[in-house]
């Protein structure tokens, strides 16, 4: 009798542990051959040089990570991480924009999103957490600060006026409690805020309100994920088109009767007793506090070659669908000049050249990399890398790459060449770049 109940409950464990074995042996090899994958891809983006992010990222602690992959299903990117030896790792991080979700949707807080060791980065100023920076009184948000997103710059706006509002001397001489430069979404965000809470505030822009929105090109569709906007109330959708976030600038802007100055060119900053006096291409203003929310894209780099000056050469697209049957080069790598050349490879007629300076793209968005590449292998548009724009004539162009003049025939030509940043103005001021400042209030 015991033989056979010892007989039982050996066939018993035996029939459990072959079906245990049926499906976790092909588990475990699937598991193996993902990984694999996912090494090798890491291996591509460390040789490509796209394996770092740029600005904002997913930071993982390693020793919270339970490996999950929640976080790799939820990047709206597709393959920025991936799971290696059982951890999330970052893959292509050139990939990345912050978006976050990684984080927020991890189970155990196993990621925050920042900017990481920026000790050496020359781009990225000293702030606090409150985006005031060492000169007191002064504050950085948005894209110059490092972070990128809307979502990000509108709750830079809140923040930086939350705390010039907690620490303002009521008492000051000069004519404004804050000059807030810019009117993107963090200068927007920034000068709603201050009406908000009742605090004397003037917005000044170089252009039209919007900031790097206006660069974007017509119908670009932008993510900003849902987010309280002050006097206006919640953005809900998770997408905008251009023209849809520039109709909710101008509606706000009427609304609350902003006080916005256009057509003022930052050119440099004074300190004074218990202020600042900035000084525009058109007049000078005084404040107690200052915003800088300038953007990252500054004023448009040219490239200083033969024929610049041309009336066929631009340095934004605005509406691809102006531009037909022309021939029409594309100089710059980014996301910006992929896109331009994606907008005017689709309008008919159009002969879509790109060139650009370095071997292969290195940070551009996923979904921008899978349409260049399905054009390029349509041949619906070239590009010539490792190449420099040498001359602009009339009716041509002239590329040199491994010392070889090749000349183009050409009618239009867009440079996206990024932009002057205002760092020598910030160092002028004794801003510092690098490690945070630790924040005292």
């Amino acid at each position: 009798m015991d033989i056979l109940m010892d007989s039982e409950l050996l066939l018993t464990w035996s029939l459990g542990i072959s079906i245990i074995l049926l499906f976790l042996i092909p588990y475990i090899l699937k598991e193996r051959r993902k990984e694999e994958i996912t090494r090798k891809r890491l291996a591509k983006t460390r040789s490509n040089k796209q394996d770092k992010p740029l600005l904002q990222h997913p930071i993982i602690n390693r020793s919270q990570c339970i490996g999950c992959g929640i976080c790799v299903s939820s990047c709206p990117e597709g393959d920025v991480l991936g799971l290696i030896d059982g951890k999330a790792t970052i893959i292509h991080g050139s990939h990345c924009v912050g978006h976050g979700l990684c984080a927020e949707n991890c189970p155990v807080g196993g990621i925050e999103i920042g900017l990481g060791d920026i000790a050496l980065r020359e781009d990225i100023p000293q702030i606090d957490n409150h985006y005031e920076t060492n000169i007191k009184g002064v504050y950085i948000i948005g894209e110059l600060s490092g972070m990128a997103l809307i979502r990000n710059a509108i709750s830079h706006g809140i923040k930086a006026i939350n705390h010039i509002k907690k620490n303002l001397n009521p008492n000051h001489a000069q004519t404004y409690d804050v000059l807030i430069i810019g009117s993107g979404p963090a200068g927007l965000s920034a000068t709603l805020r201050a009406k908000e809470v009742g605090i004397r505030y003037l917005c000044i822009d170089q252009l039209e309100p919007g900031g790097t929105i206006l660069q974007y090109p017509r119908q670009k569709l932008t993510l900003v994920q849902p987010v309280e906007l002050p006097l206006f109330g919640h953005m809900k959708n998770g997408e905008y088109t251009k023209e849809q976030l520039l109709d909710i600038w101008k509606e706000v802007i009427l609304s609350q009767a902003l006080i916005i100055k256009t057509n003022h060119k930052l050119t440099s900053i004074d300190t004074i007793e218990d202020g600042f006096k900035v000084h525009t291409n058109q007049s000078t203003f005084t404040a107690s506090k200052i915003i800088l929310a300038l953007g990252r894209r500054g004023t448009p780099r040219m490239l200083g070659v033969h024929g610049e000056e041309l009336s066929k050469v631009m340095y934004q697209l605005k509406d691809a669908k102006t531009y037909k049957n022309n021939n029409i080069l594309i100089v710059g790598g980014g996301d910006s000049a992929v896109e331009a050349a994606i907008g005017l490879a689709k309008q008919e007629g159009n002969n879509v050249t790109i060139s650009y300076r370095k071997e292969n793209f290195f940070r551009l968005k996923k979904r921008n990399e899978l349409y260049l590449d399905d054009m390029i292998r349509n041949n619906k548009l070239k590009v010539v890398f490792n190449s420099n724009l040498y001359k602009i004539n009339t009716n041509n162009i002239t590329l040199f790459k491994n010392q070889v003049y090749t000349q183009i025939e050409n009618d239009f030509v867009f440079i996206f060449a990024g932009g002057e940043l205002p760092f020598a103005l910030l160092k002028s001021i004794n801003i510092k770049f690098g490690e945070k400042v630790e924040s005292i209030a």
